[in-house]
This record gives structure tokens, sequence and C-alpha cells, in this order.
């Protein structure tokens, strides 16, 4: 019969997400822009784009778990959506690669304009104290990465209490990351731009660890998701790729954190006066 389904593979229904997620993205981009150049409309802008992206977010992900509770995530298209992410992970890497080049250029070959001095960090500039905020944050991500790990072996171990557990912990660890380091960007001795009284170590440490920030708050976001779905027992020993996934992304947050810390906090700073 025309019908039958006769391979294992999901072929996936026509949805707007996609559509809608590009649109999204490309005005949350647009107003970040807009409102760097203090234009008036851009935080609106900005602000209709974060929507946007979350409202795909939540959708795409509720759409995803009903094919999954509908039997479609057979065998081989979990080995798929696992390359997916691996893939996704792997571009990740590459849009850090691009911040990373940025600082080290600019630390390798500092520019001889009055504003740097060719000196790194630039002259007469304080730098923001590793040692302080900067490490505690490196011990919360550590430890939120254990906490995950928990999680997922109480998993595989059909302990649902260390799962939500382990889940809620790293939750928490998240949280309070996030709210270290908006402290830490409200009391940096040092600006975004030149008219906020930065320069390009200001702005090439804020793109740096400000994008690492957002991806932090997405993770924190996959969490809560699995989270409440752990919470509604969708999470079983055999079929868990959500949770995996979120992990894999999660473990990928602190190892970029790692990078960033020593090459950007410790080496990025040496030399100049700590604040803080």
């Amino acid at each position: 019969m025309a019908a039958t389904r006769n391979h294992p593979y999901h072929i996936l229904p026509p949805s707007l997400w996609p559509l809608i997620g590009a649109f999204s993205g490309l005005a949350l981009t647009a107003g970040g822009v807009l409102t760097m150049h203090d234009n008036p409309y851009g935080k609106f802008v900005l602000l209709l784009g974060a929507a946007g992206v979350l409202l795909t977010m939540f959708s795409w992900w509720r759409d995803v778990v009903h094919e999954s509770h509908a039997g479609d995530h057979t065998p081989i298209v979990q080995l798929h959506l696992r390359y997916g992410m691996i893939l996704f992970i792997a571009s990740e890497v590459m849009f850090f690669l691009a911040w990373f080049w940025a600082f080290f250029d600019n630390a390798l070959f500092p520019s001889a304009v009055d504003a740097v001095g060719g000196v790194w960090p630039p002259k007469d500039m304080a730098v923001i104290n590793p040692l302080g905020f900067p490490l505690l944050n490196t011990l919360i991500l550590l430890c939120s990465g254990t906490t995950v790990t928990w999680a997922h072996h109480s998993l595989i171990n059909n302990d649902r209490k260390g799962l939500e557990t382990g889940l809620l912990l790293t939750i928490i660890l998240g949280a309070i990351f996030s709210a270290i380091q908006a402290y830490e960007y409200a009391h940096a001795p040092f600006g975004f731009t030149t008219t906020s009284g930065g320069n390009v170590y200001g702005s090439t440490f804020m793109m740096a660890t400000g994008f690492h920030g957002a991806h932090v708050l997405i993770g924190t976001i996959f969490l809560i998701v699995c989270y409440i779905r752990a919470k509604k027992g969708d999470f079983t020993p055999e079929k868990h790729f959500g949770f995996e996934a979120a992990a894999w992304y999660w473990h990928f947050v602190d190892v970029v954190w790692l990078f960033l810390f020593v090459s950007i906090y410790l080496w990025g700073g040496w030399g100049a006066e700590w604040h803080g």
C-alpha cells in the first residue's frame, strides 16, 4: 500500500519553525547591532528577535518530543540526531575560534595607536582579577559538569531521584554563574566601546566572554526543559537523547570556559593592574 512505511527513517512533515527561527535570529542579530550603535529602535528589534528565538526553541522542541512519543525516533533516527548534535557543537567550536583568533591576534601583535601603545593589555588600563570571580565561576562550572554527569549516570541506572536532583543542581549552578558574570560586567574597569571607556581589549574580551555567557543561558534553558521532561517521566535508560544532547552541550560550555579563563583572564591580562 502507498501509505505503508518500509524503512526506518523519519520523513519530517512541513514545518514553519525553521523559517521563523531564521528570521528571529536575523532580528536578534540586527537588533544587537542597532543597539550597539545607539539606534532608538534597536532594543525593540532585539527583544522581538529574542522572543522569536525563544518561541522557536519551545515550539520546535515540543514537536520533537511529540515525534519521540509517536515512535518516530527509531534507532537509526537517534543515530542521525547524534550526528546532527555533534556537527552543531563542531560549528560552535569554529564560532568561538573566531573570537579567540581576534583576541590572540591583538594580544600577540598589539597596535601602536595611542589607545593601545604597542603593549597588551593596552597601556594604563586595569583588568579583572582572574583569581576573584572568574576563578569562582570556573569552580562553579566544573561542579556543574560533575552534577550533570551524575544525573546522566543516575538515568542510565534508572535512578529517577538522582536524575532530577542532578539536573536541578546543574540548573542552579548555571544560574549562579550567569548572575556572577552579570555582576562582573557591571563592575568591569573597562567598557565595550571607546565611548564607554573601552578599547580593543574590552571589545574582544566582552565578545568572547559575552557569547559564552549567552551559551550558558541557552544551556540552562536546555537543562530546564530536560528537568521538566524528567519530572514527567519522559526519559528512560534506553531512550534519552534529549538529555544526552543537553549534557553534551553543557560539557562543551564547560570546556570553552576553561580555555577562556586560561587564555583571556590569566594569560591575556598578565602584566596589567588587577581590578577588584
